[in-house]
């Protein structure tokens, strides 16, 4: 087959799944902005099934192949100092196996084994914006969660587990300070990509309330 006809076929898989999906509301995100709350807010508000990509993580990275999922493979391999301590934050960020894409397929598995019915809410910081825009039926079924660097270190020492992840390495205030600037350029990426593709953002300070961004999602989506 020529590129053309094999452009053609991709452009004619991704309609079907688009298809497919209509049902489907994404909410992606920074660490810390609230993703898993507001979803599950919304699910037990509108009658949604809840789909959590953090949930399924270790079912996609045993489904993974090295092949597939080089990065993950990677991942895997390194101790904890060499994961958080001994890598700048932007090697962190190029080389983190879910921000590459890498199980995305297996998150669309997923979904289009589920029931149309009830319609579901997918969130988590695997939801690509560049990913997800070729699977919208409409832009309003997707919303990024982008939290600012105080509102995001607030969530972090609120539930403590970044914290946790640092105390296993042999330099916990390094570690922490890389994880928490590799998210920060995460969630800079998130915010240029989907701002190029036109996708919905909500920025998340400490001046709102859980109350008025589970409103504002609600209205993005139009539930």
């Amino acid at each position: 087959m020529d590129e053309i006809g094999v452009r053609t076929e991709r452009h004619g898989e991704t309609a079907a799944v688009r298809a497919r999906l209509q049902h489907v509301y994404w909410i992606g995100g920074g660490s810390g902005a609230g993703k898993s709350t507001i979803a599950r807010r919304l699910a037990a508000a509108h009658g949604l099934h809840l789909y959590s990509t953090d949930d399924v993580m270790s079912d996609h990275a045993s489904r993974s192949t090295p092949e597939d999922s080089p990065y993950l493979s990677e991942f895997v391999a390194m101790d904890m100092d060499e994961r958080w301590v001994n890598r700048p934050p932007e090697t962190m960020l190029e080389t983190f196996h879910w921000w590459r894409g890498e199980g995305f397929g297996l998150i669309v598995e997923d979904l289009l084994r589920l029931p149309r019915e009830p319609r579901i809410i997918v969130e988590g910081h695997r939801a690509l914006p560049g990913l997800v825009k070729p699977l919208l039926a409409a832009p309003t079924n997707a919303v990024w969660l982008l939290p600012t660097p105080d509102f995001r270190r607030a969530a972090f020492d609120s539930r403590g587990s970044t914290w946790e992840i640092a105390r296993k390495t042999n330099n916990p205030k390094r570690a922490l300070h890389n994880l928490l600037e590799r998210d920060r350029l995460f969630t800079n990426r998130l915010y240029k990509e989907a701002a190029s593709l036109e996708l919905r953002v909500i920025d998340v300070s400490t001046t709102m309330t859980e109350d008025d961004l589970a409103e504002r999602v609600s209205e993005a989506f139009g539930l």
